[in-house]
């Protein structure tokens, strides 16, 4: 990479992070273009260089957001083995995420019902594409276990909304007193799953049982 780009791309670096550290304290919506590039020790000239406004730089932010979140849980699905399933390492990468990048998480939920509408779309357009990862890796599991799901985009929607609002709790506690969240998400997440499986097993059960009381049933 030449050194002027280099260089372009440390400078932009600079206002994300002097940003998620700002609105860490006040939320986005209450920072200034010229309050930002102050933090990053740079002069609103060079911040029109890389954003066009503050919304655009928020844009970034959330996209970045939604990129290293997804790939982060991704890995951890990848490494999960039988002692730690997939619940679990999903889980226990997801609060490990929180807790390492806990200014971009405050900014997503912060923004969820901001002001900006382009943020409100940009955000649920990330939770979508999470929720339909989830439901993608979730028929998948359902198929080689051979335990279909009913309506796993719902059970997928359903996981997600849990895991967000967890996420938030974790947020207020130190990462020593996290243990009891964690063994309540994953039995939450597991719950989900269970009653979406067994609304398929109940209607097939229910089938077999039709069935088989017409077949016995006396004919005059």
């Amino acid at each position: 990479m030449e050194p002027r780009a280099a260089q372009k791309l440390k400078t932009r670096r600079k206002l994300i992070e002097a940003t998620l550290e700002l609105s860490a304290a006040k939320g986005f919506s209450g920072l200034s273009l010229r309050e930002v590039s102050q933090a990053a020790e740079l002069t609103p000239a060079a911040f029109y260089r890389h954003f066009r406004d503050m919304e655009e730089l928020g844009l970034a932010l959330l996209d970045e957001v939604g990129l290293s979140l997804r790939r982060f849980i991704r890995e951890a699905r990848k490494r999960a083995d039988r002692d730690r399933g997939v619940v679990q390492a999903s889980v226990d990468a997801f609060l490990e995420y929180v807790n390492e990048n806990s200014h971009l998480f405050r900014l997503l939920l912060g923004e969820r019902q901001g002001a900006s509408n382009a943020f409100r779309k940009a955000i649920h357009a990330e939770i979508d594409q999470f929720v339909g990862e989830l439901t993608e890796d979730l028929e998948r599991e359902a198929e080689v276990s051979k335990r279909p799901l009913q309506h796993a985009a719902y059970a997928a929607e359903a996981i997600v909304a849990v895991v967000f609002t967890v996420g938030a709790e974790a947020l207020d506690l130190p990462r020593h007193k996290q243990e009891s969240l964690q063994v309540r998400l994953v039995e939450e997440v597991k719950m989900i799953l269970r009653g979406s499986r067994y609304a398929v097993e109940s209607r097939s059960a229910s089938r077999t049982f039709a069935k088989s009381a017409l077949r016995s049933k006396p004919t005059r």
